[in-house]
């Protein structure tokens, strides 16, 4: 199985994509190793300051040598080159916070998953022509559970994700999972400013728990 179809499963299933950007390298590997001892296998980290591309490389070392079977995505791509120097660092997969279509053309040439922004339908048909199987909702909050029930059936073939506003907790997630989300995107819900300020990994590594147990049960 190549990696795009195994990334269309194991997101599905963790059925919780935390996402998170610290501009301190150690604490980028600190952050992704207590997901993975919470039992994530799929994590995004944003490309949003100077730092993230040499800090992804960092992080990419370490999945290779202590997290097995963690695959590391990159988000707010928003432009081919950032696109293909993220891929050439590592990177399992791409995220853009919109109809990034240059981006969408390298993940293509690489035959990586690639996972565009959309808010309206004409974005999401787009998206679905140059290829997505998987599309982010965003931002999820302003949108709401009840527009992807509104549209839902209009894109039968396509796996959905809300980003930004999804809260830890159940009957916020529970709403999104009822209107046939195939996960939720967690920020800074999840990898909060205290917990990267303070180092509270072990909080971390508890909410992170709190929040898969959610999922699952919202699942069922």
């Amino acid at each position: 199985m190549d990696k795009k179809s195994e990334l269309l499963k194991v997101i599905p299933e963790q059925g919780i994509l935390p996402l998170y950007f610290n501009k301190d390298t150690q604490t980028s590997i600190e952050l992704l190793k207590a997901l993975y001892s919470a039992g994530i296998r799929s994590v995004e980290y944003t490309n949003r300051g100077e730092a993230a591309l040499k800090n992804f490389a960092a992080m990419r070392e370490v999945c290779e040598t202590e997290l097995k079977g963690m695959y590391l995505g990159v988000g707010t791509i928003k432009d081919a080159a950032s696109a293909q120097a993220f891929i050439d660092a590592g990177a399992d997969y791409i995220i853009s916070p919109g109809l990034v279509e240059d981006a969408a053309e390298v993940a293509d040439k690489n035959n990586m998953l690639w996972i565009p922004g959309c808010m309206t339908p004409t974005e999401i048909i787009k998206a679905e022509k140059l290829g997505a199987k998987f599309v982010k909702l965003f931002p999820g909050n302003i949108l709401g559970p009840s527009f992807l029930s509104a549209i839902k059936e209009l894109f039968p073939n396509l796996l959905f994700m809300p980003t930004g506003g999804v809260d830890l907790d159940k009957d916020n997630i529970a709403g999104w999972f009822k209107a046939g989300v195939c996960a939720v995107g967690m920020g800074s819900k999840l990898v909060t400013k205290d917990i990267m300020e303070n180092k509270k990994y072990d909080e971390l590594i508890a909410l992170t728990k709190q929040a898969l147990e959610i999922v699952q049960s919202c699942k069922k």
